[in-house]
């Protein structure tokens, strides 16, 4: 007889496991089935072993891990964004389940994380199209990070730019007054980076705001009184600064803008003028350590902005420059992001 009283079996037909009470004859069993007991052909069980071994066990439904449930390492809780030094922005994308039960992002939690030894204050606006949206001031410690405040996922598509002004808490006379960093995301490029988060299976992701806080300029002191006791002209320097043009956010190229008197020039003459102009308040930008210059060339055959755009390639200071449509220009200017 194969089976025996107390074996334990699986109904074939309902895929049910029960127990053998009794033996009937060499074709028949009495079963037990969750306290009802009937009777069994043996063709109709068999051992519950193979089904157990095989089935796969349903694993549980995934949890939602936000960055307060993540566990800090000692020293640094900045380890887990694997960033090795400086001032960080770091997304942490919050997911919801759609109506087709797929995890969609409902809205990124935005930190800043420090990863130096230094506390700095800072000044965060957050802008959409050059309107400021939001503004916070506070102080990051050291090794440390700060949420700053949640953005909603579909707002990320109307070009926005987090703008940082850094300084530092305790001042230090070899270190500059303060250091401006901007970040502006495009969709197509946020979506890359949540891509590949996910293939890595990572919690979030950093773009790095600030490499090491900048030292103050150094001006070499000269001499002068060896100069003028030789008869030559010393003049102040702080007086000719006075007539420097001040430096401009937004500059308009267009030839009435430039010059009143330009009906007489040829096209050569109004393009040299032009890029004339756009060097001038380029140098002023990076005088005046702007985080950024916007350059209004119009439309047209497109002579100027090409010009322009083969000029910023060559410039150290340009981190990047993009024309794209804006309401105020429509594709008639060019923002350029600065590097120092």
């Amino acid at each position: 007889m194969k089976f025996q009283v107390g074996d334990k079996v699986l109904l074939i037909h309902s895929n049910e496991e029960g127990e053998v009470i009794d033996i009937i004859n060499k074709k028949m069993v009495t079963v037990d089935v969750g306290g009802v007991q009937f009777p069994v052909y043996t063709d109709q069980i068999e051992y519950p072993y193979f089904k157990r071994f095989t089935e796969k066990k349903p694993e549980p439904p995934p949890q939602k891990k936000y960055i307060d449930d993540l566990k800090k390492e000692k020293g640094s809780s900045l380890k887990n964004y694997k960033v090795d030094t400086g001032i960080w922005i770091s997304f942490l994308p919050v997911f919801d389940k759609d109506v087709f039960d797929d995890d969609v992002v409902e809205y990124f939690r935005i930190y800043l994380l420090n990863n130096t030894d230094t506390a700095f204050k800072f000044d965060y606006h957050l802008r959409y199209t050059g309107d400021s949206e939001f503004n916070l001031k506070n102080e990051l410690l050291p090794y440390n990070d700060f949420y700053i405040h949640d953005v909603a996922f579909e707002k990320l598509n109307d070009a926005p730019r987090f703008d940082f002004d850094f300084s530092l808490v305790q001042s230090d006379k070899k270190k500059t007054d303060h250091f401006e960093s901007s970040l502006k995301l495009k969709a197509k490029q946020l979506f890359q980076r949540i891509e590949e988060m996910l293939k890595k299976q990572e919690a979030s992701f950093a773009y790095l705001l600030m490499e090491r806080y900048p030292d103050r300029a150094v001006t070499d002191k000269v001499d002068i009184s060896k100069l003028s006791s030789a008869g030559y002209k010393i003049y102040d320097a702080g007086k000719a600064r006075q007539h420097i043009p001040p430096a401009r956010t937004v500059v308009d190229l267009h030839i009435e803008k430039i010059s009143n008197d330009w009906r007489h020039l040829s096209n050569f003459e109004i393009l040299t003028a032009q890029l004339k102009e756009f060097e001038k308040y380029y140098e002023l930008a990076v005088l005046h350590y702007q985080p950024s210059l916007i350059i209004i060339h119009g439309v047209g055959e497109g002579r100027l902005r090409d010009e322009i755009h083969d000029l910023l390639r060559l410039k150290k200071e340009v981190s990047s420059f993009v024309n794209q449509y804006h309401p105020s220009y429509g594709y008639g200017a060019t923002e350029i992001f600065f590097q120092y």
